[in-house]
């Protein structure tokens, strides 16, 4: 008899066909009501799946009471109740490491193609508008201050990026990193009063919630540009559309947004942002890569071997 799983999310593919070919799985989003569907399986349910972006909530974890392990698909796990989930026993995984580089490639195409203004020189020449006179100048990349907020695993793999344009590398977080040759700003509005290009890759969750804020934007400042590959909220989103629309910071690239899939249409609206849907890690073997560590650390669980990856 194959082990049952509650997979409380759909993941990429390749994890759906290898979860479906080693366990009987209960579909738990496609249930009309999901309380009723969990208490009907919850006497058979030690291990669930779900995604970082819909996490698991307190209740799901009290509807599934012998639930264990919660294998997340994704490197963020905030929209997990990590305090409930310790609370009562249920350790968590996630999917670090195999993503860091697809992430950072993401960062970079968003800084180029923002500063460069990559897309809005593709919608002059699609418009014809080329043919009334040149685009307007950009500003450059090479040799600026690129300032990031929180140096992790992500945050090395754009740094290290960044070694190759020639930039001063400067970055914000909780604490100084003696292994690194970057500059540490201990507040930041600092790093980013300082800062050509500002990168936001923070985790997300309480601790970070809007930590580019209005007093941020401002130290910015108007020749300067905020590329967001976090989460949304890390910044204060109407505040950052009111400084991009006055100019108060020279622009923004987003990946991520408050309440996605539903993007403002104020920033939608604006000449000087390259907006992204949330695909910093989209790339097939990335996806693909993360949904053999989910599986992996499922098949560890069930076969009593150490986790691959816990939070």
């Amino acid at each position: 008899m194959k082990p049952e799983i509650a997979l409380i999310s759909p993941i990429h593919a390749t994890g759906m066909v290898e979860l479906n070919e080693q366990y009987i799985v209960h579909r738990v989003w496609e249930a009309p009501d999901p309380k009723a569907f969990l208490a009907s399986i919850a006497d058979r349910i030690e291990v669930a799946v779900t995604s970082g972006l819909r996490g698991a909530k307190a209740w799901e974890m009290d509807a599934l009471p012998r639930l264990k392990l919660l294998a997340s698909f994704g490197v963020g796990y905030d929209g997990i109740d990590i305090a409930a989930a310790k609370q009562r026993g249920i350790i968590v995984t996630n999917t670090p490491d195999v993503l860091n580089e697809c992430v950072a490639d993401t960062t970079w195409t968003l800084i180029l193609s923002t500063v460069r203004r990559t897309v809005f020189n593709d919608r002059y020449v699609r418009a014809g508008r080329w043919l009334s006179g040149p685009a307007p100048l950009s500003d450059k990349v090479w040799g600026e201050n690129i300032g990031i907020v929180g140096l992790g695993r992500i945050g090395r793999a754009i740094a290290r990026r960044a070694t190759g344009f020639g930039m001063q590398i400067g970055y914000h977080g909780r604490s100084e990193q003696k292994d690194v040759p970057y500059r540490y700003f201990a507040d930041a509005a600092e790093l980013a009063r300082w800062a050509k290009i500002l990168v936001v890759a923070c985790p997300g969750g309480k601790g970070t919630e809007k930590i580019i804020d209005e007093r941020v934007l401002q130290a910015l400042g108007s020749d300067s540009y905020l590329i967001n590959i976090s989460r949304g909220s890390t910044i204060d989103e109407p505040a950052l559309i009111r400084a991009l629309q006055a100019g108060t910071i020279a622009g923004a690239g987003l990946d991520v947004f408050v309440d996605e899939p539903r993007v403002p249409e104020a920033l939608c609206q604006l000449d000087n942002v390259v907006l992204q849907p949330h695909v910093g890690s989209g790339t097939h073997a990335t996806r693909a890569a993360m949904a053999k560590l989910v599986t992996d650390n499922v098949a560890a669980w069930f076969a009593g071997r150490p986790l691959l990856s816990p939070v």
